[in-house]
């Protein structure tokens, strides 16, 4: 499995509006086990992100589908930068194949 963790710094008042477009483009990623999309709890403007992959090559590929390329297109603008950005190999855990 191939894993993701990262920090996204949305433009200030503009967070709420990035999940949801980072929430509406992740619907039929193919071998996408986990996306989730949660709020630093300590700096308004912040949002985590974290994926779980069957491979790597399957997250390369989610990145040219076309729902893929629209949120990217649409959440650019409300995008200020991005912080800590980590990949990871998951072995396992709670809502994940063995």
């Amino acid at each position: 499995m191939h894993g993701l963790i990262g920090r996204m710094m949305a433009a200030p008042g503009q967070r709420d509006a990035l999940i949801a477009i980072l929430l509406d483009g992740i619907h039929n990623m193919p071998g996408c086990l986990s996306y989730i999309v949660a709020r630093d709890t300590s700096d308004e403007n912040a949002i985590w992100i974290t994926e779980v992959w069957d491979s790597e090559a399957s997250h390369k590929a989610s990145l040219s589908l076309p729902t893929v390329q629209a949120a990217i297109a649409k959440a650019k603008p409300l995008i200020a930068g991005f912080g800590d950005y980590i990949q990871t190999a998951p072995v396992g855990g709670h809502g994940l194949a063995k």
